[in-house]
């Protein structure tokens, strides 16, 4: 999954082709529509009104701890179950369409802004039709890029820094979007250089606010830490999540004692999408 190694004991990594500027790249968002069903095309295109004449009132979106304010047209809101909701109950009878989320995470909840209104967050995803494979957007400045990008958000509740794709997953979880979670775990896929510590404290965040019917990102983890076993082993980091316990280390037990287990691991994985 993540690929070139930076420190032989903490870190762990497997091959990534490189970015290319090839023409022939089609976004996430292009190949989800030409490839899936009609009705998930449909819904994917409902959430995502660009070019459309956003006409709908504007809503306040109070974000964090530091009530950092983001702005957002109430029908691109309206995609969400979870903001429908809250637009119909909250904003029936009112005038003052704001909307208050002292929990979550400016920098996290500015991608699912972005992917609301752009069908993907940056870096987009890319699809290399020529060498059919999936890849993430060169962030370079100087091939069009907005420039590099952290793979992991401080998170207070924590104290840790974790995968934003993870964070993005929970978050689109709560939200009701199916598609922004998928997207989320597929990037996820494509980090490289992610140090041990970090990916054990994303995947206990994953374990803790994932329901137990939602397997993907759950999966994903076990598989990553099976693979990479002997790293994570050479870890002092593993052996104090160990000592934490938690629901993530039954299920490495079980998978770990049982090789059907890990293959149909893997192998979930592989063909989730």
């Amino acid at each position: 999954m993540f690929a070139r190694r930076t420190h032989q004991s903490d870190s762990f990594s497997k091959h990534r082709a490189g970015k290319s500027v090839s023409k022939t790249k089609r976004s996430f968002r292009e190949q989800s529509v030409s490839s899936r069903r009609v009705e998930r095309a449909t819904a994917l295109d409902t959430s995502l009104p660009v070019g459309s004449n956003l006409t709908s009132p504007i809503i306040t979106l109070c974000v964090g701890p530091e009530q950092r304010l983001f702005a957002a047209h109430e029908d691109v809101l309206a995609s969400s179950p979870f903001f429908s909701a809250i637009i119909r109950g909250q904003f029936l009878e009112s005038t003052s369409k704001r909307v208050n989320l002292p929990e979550e995470i400016p920098e996290v909840f500015s991608s699912v802004l972005e992917y609301l209104y752009k069908g993907d967050y940056y870096p987009r995803l890319l699809h290399n039709k020529r060498r059919n494979i999936w890849e993430l957007e060169d962030t370079e400045t100087n091939n069009g890029g907005r420039g590099a990008v952290e793979s992991t958000v401080y998170h207070p509740g924590t104290q840790q820094a974790l995968l934003k794709d993870t964070l993005l997953y929970c978050t689109a979880d709560r939200y009701g979007l199916e598609e922004l979670k998928r997207l989320a775990l597929r990037k996820q896929g494509l980090q490289s250089g992610i140090q041990c510590s970090t990916i054990l404290a994303s995947s206990r965040y994953a374990y803790e606010n994932t329901p137990d019917s939602d397997s993907k990102l759950r999966a994903h983890y076990l598989a990553l830490i099976i693979r990479s076993r002997n790293t994570f082993k050479r870890s002092g980091t593993m052996q104090m999540e160990m000592e934490r316990g938690g629901k993530i280390f039954f299920d490495l037990y079980v998978a770990m004692q049982v090789p059907f287990l890990v293959v149909h691991t893997v192998a979930l994985i592989l063909t989730a999408f």
